[in-house]
Order: structure tokens, then sequence, then C-alpha cells
């Protein structure tokens, strides 16, 4: 196993690629519409929410043809308690968004309980609003048996804004088993400062702080029974052997009694215990505030300290953790910085984009296997031309285009009039670049100078051609005509800029010169020291 990159419907990828029960660990925080910020990957430049990922999925939240041929897989599946809960559900719900919701949740949850070895594991992440029916689910799916605890993440402090309300504080992440032969390790905590000044009175002269423990035996031991310096144990013996006694002398761990009927306890030093243990309720990690060193820019980026709690208690180095609704990557960013093999799925062309930026970013030398987007030209040229051919593919081709150079769609994701805005890049506070695709043979001077009115009608500062084909000599002329950009601190940069897709490829978001990106939008991840964790190629 390796890591694998998919771009596409994570029904069908798990159909075609995903092998039964190949899979160790999973997470899922699926977006749901009554919560449009919900898992968007990022704002525009006013703070309002991008539809680039919501439009992806709006098929799913509406009864439609498509919730209808589901809902019969489900029936079909061959899980009769699935199939019972769904049919009830829906005499209860009729046939709307909620339904359309459920229904796609539950052929997907039925693909992921399939990919799970029987020692797996999946978290589900999710808020108040459906959380209840989607318990229900996964008791059908998982067995009712099967399911651990339900975790209550604090994930913003107070609101001051709820009025007639209790404010909206937590999430929901339930947690399931295969079966009762499942991986687990206690996770911990570090103990908060009340709690070490109660537990642990006592200091060393080197100022390592301590609590004092007996070395009762708690049932009677005749062969650890013995006297040990002249002073006697209880009558049950002591709780090491006499080997061990006297290690724990040498190493200056013992604390004599001052009467000699007293009673010989040990020195446990607070730096060398584990912590207070982990419960079902995490208000320990708290949410990322805009100066957080990992922030990227996406609004609901789950810290990575999250998702390293669930990896690093639901599987073991080299197993297999999969996201099939992997959004700005965090799931896959924890897998990789503890050593684990991951496969993250994802339904839009810029979330694959912006994950394989940031794993890049974070791990130099991370391998993984993208599929199902152009990884050279040659590809690219076969996307532009199905695009000719089929005006859906077009539109793949742009968003693919645009995911390159991290611009985030112009026209939010949606097909129609885009008024020659095809993406825009934010940089400085309020600065902007408007990006024009083109993905066709025939290009000339005149789009450069079409580019030219957009940025000056938008009252943008800088225009990026971004193109298939190699630009003629005139169209380079004409964009070198445009002049320079200059903003304060920075060297001036070309006002009207012609990357190719070639490039692109090659370049990233490097390919692009701008003085500044903006501070909240697509960041480079922190650099994370090397874990050791290479993956391969091969599946």
């Amino acid at each position: 196993m390796t890591n694998h990159l998919y771009y596409g419907d994570n029904l069908a990828v798990l159909r075609e690629s995903i092998a039964d029960e190949s899979v160790d660990l999973v997470y899922l925080d699926p977006p749901f519409n009554s919560n449009a910020s919900y898992n968007v990957l990022f704002r525009g430049p006013q703070g309002n929410e991008s539809a680039a990922q919501i439009e992806a999925f709006d098929d799913t939240w509406h009864w439609t043809d498509a919730a209808e041929e589901a809902f019969g897989e489900v029936l079909r599946s061959g899980n009769g308690a699935a199939a019972e809960m769904l049919r009830a559900m829906r005499s209860f719900l009729g046939e709307n968004d909620m339904m359309a919701y459920l229904t796609m949740m539950a052929v997907r949850l039925l693909e992921l309980h399939r990919v799970l070895k029987p020692t797996g594991s999946l978290y589900l992440h999710c808020d108040p609003t459906a959380s209840h029916y989607l318990k229900i689910l996964l008791d059908a799916i998982f067995g009712a048996r099967n399911f651990r605890t339900e975790i209550v993440w604090k994930r913003t402090s107070a609101h001051n804004d709820a009025r007639r309300n209790y404010a909206d504080l937590s999430d929901i992440i339930y947690f399931y088993t295969v079966s009762d032969k499942y991986s687990f390790s206690p996770q911990y905590r570090p103990y908060d400062e009340a709690y070490a000044e109660k537990n642990f009175r006592f200091t060393d002269p080197d100022g390592r702080r301590y609590s004092s423990a007996d070395l009762r035996s708690p049932s009677p031991r005749p062969n650890l029974t013995y006297d040990y310096k002249g002073f006697k144990p209880h009558p049950n013996g002591w709780t090491v052997s006499r080997e061990r006694m006297e290690q724990l002398d040498a190493d200056n761990r013992l604390i004599f009694p001052s009467k000699p009927d007293g009673r010989i306890r040990v020195k446990k030093y607070l730096d060398e215990m584990p912590g207070q243990g982990v419960g079902n309720i995490w208000d320990d990690i708290g949410p990322l505030s805009s100066q957080a060193q990992e922030r990227l820019g996406y609004p609901t980026q789950k810290p990575v300290a999250l998702l390293e709690r669930i990896v690093a208690a639901s599987s073991n180095p080299g197993d297999v953790v999969l996201d099939p609704f992997c959004g700005c990557g965090t799931t896959v960013h924890a897998a990789e910085k503890l050593g684990r093999n991951w496969i993250g799925i994802d339904v839009t062309h810029l979330a694959i984009g912006l994950i394989e930026k940031r794993l890049r970013d974070a791990f130099p030398k991370v391998q993984f296997t993208t599929h199902g987007v152009p990884q050279d030209i040659a590809g690219a040229r076969d996307l532009a031309r199905r695009g000719r051919e089929d005006k859906n593919y077009y539109f793949e081709f742009e968003k693919w285009a645009l995911s390159l150079i991290a611009a985030q769609p112009g026209n939010l994701g949606k097909k129609g009039a885009d008024r020659g805005i095809d993406g825009n890049i934010y940089f400085g506070k309020t600065q902007r670049a408007i990006v024009s695709v083109k993905a066709g043979d025939n290009i000339g001077v005149g789009m450069i100078r079409d580019l030219r009115g957009v940025i000056e009608r938008e009252n943008a500062e800088i225009g990026i051609f971004l193109t298939l084909t190699e630009p003629k000599k005139t169209m380079v002329t004409e964009a070198a005509a445009a002049g320079q950009f200059q903003m304060e601190g920075f060297e001036p940069v070309p006002r009207i800029q012609i990357v190719t897709i070639e490039e692109a490829l090659a370049l990233r978001d490097r390919a692009v010169r701008l003085p500044a990106r903006r501070d909240d939008a697509f960041k480079r991840a922190a650099r994370e020291e090397d874990s050791g964790a290479q993956g391969r190629f091969d599946l």
C-alpha cells in the first residue's frame, strides 16, 4: 500500500480503486448544505463563502433521480439493517434535502465498511444538524454493538451572540469499529497546573516534581515478602522484587520513613508520567486562530492535532488511513506526519491542487500518486480535447488549470457567463489578479487586449493569461506594453503575465509573479520535521 490522492466522486473511487478489507482507519467530515460554510475550502476577499466546493455536492442535497438510484442501491446492498433503516427514514422524512443527504451518506458508508479491515475503525465528524440520523445509519451498517463512543470536540470558545439559545460550541465525532478486535492506543494530555500542584507536591533538589506512592501489594504475595534495610513490608508483601527495590534505592527513588515501624514509599516523577488519559470530551484542542502557524486560509480547517490524536489512537505506523472527503488535507497531513500510509479523495480540482501543495511544502520528500487529473502536458491536452467535445469537460479543465496556480474559481465554480474572469488570486491587503484560462489552439493578441480591458473594468492590479498553447510573439509584445505593477516594499512585476500550462505544471503557484499573496488565501504549509515516513508509488 502507498499514498494516493484521488480526484473524483468518492463513491466511484471507493468502488473502482479501493480493495475489500484494505484500510485500517477511516476519518470523514462530510459537508451538509444546512450550513453552507461547513467544510468549505476558502473565503473570498470580503469574507464571503466560495461555492466552489459546495456546488460539487449540490445534486446530493436534493431528491433527484440520482438520489432515487442511490436509495435503490442501499436496498439491494445485502445489508438488511441498513436497507430497513433507510426505508424507515424515508417514510418519516419524505423526499426532501435531508433524505437525499442521508441516502448519499448511506451508500458511501456501506462502501467504507467494505474497505475496512476486520480490525479497522471509523470516525465520522459532524455537526448537530444531521448527527442523530447519521448515528442511526452507523448503527445499522456497523452494528450497534460496534459503537465505541461519541466524542464531543469543543471547537470554539463561547459566543456572545447567542440570545435565544445556548451557544453552539461543539462538534460530534462518532467512533465505530468493524468488530471487537480493533486497534486502540490510549491517548494522554498534559496535566493541568492545578492537578500537578495538588498531586505532585514534592520537589527533588534538582527541581523535579514527584508524588509519593506506596509499595504495598494489592493481594498477598509471599514471594515478595521480605525486609529491606530493617523496614518490614505490608502483610501482603511489596509490589516489587528485591532486585527492583535495590535498583529504586540506587536511583534515589525510595522514601524511607522516619519511624522504624513506617513503610517505604516510592517517588513518581511528574515528567515521567504519560499525562491525564483522554476521555470523550476534547476541550484541549482549540480551533485554529487567525495567527496559528499551521493555518492555511481555509475557514473550516481542522487542527492537525485533532487528526493526530485520532490517527495515533486508532492506527499504527505503516497502517492505511483513508479520508473520502479530504478537503484541505488535514487527515493526510497527520497520517504522513505519523508514518502512516494514506488515501485521500475529493471531488474538486481546487482541493486536490491545494493538498498537493500543502504536502510538498510540509514534507519536501513526500511521495504520492495523484489520480484523475493530468500529470503532464499530454494529459492536459487530452482533457482540453475532451472539453472541446463536451462542455462539462471544459469546465473541468478550467478548474484544474486554476488549481495549478492556487487560484480561486472566478465564477464561484459554476457554469455560465464569467465576464472574462475565470479565476482570481488575491494578494497584499486588497489587491487582485484576474486569471483568464484558454484551452484552445487558436489564441491571439486580441485575447491579451480583452484581458487588459477586464482588469481595467474590474480595477484589478494584474492579469494572468493561462494558456495551453504557446503564445505568439505579438501576444508577448502586447502583454509587455501593459507595463508593470509595483507595490511598496516589493519588486515590480508585469501587469499582464502570460503563463503556459506547461510552466504551471512545473512551477505551480511560483509560475505567477505576485508581490505577496493574501495572508488568508492558500498560505504555504509549515515544513514538518522529517518523520521518516516515505510513501511509495505502487499499490
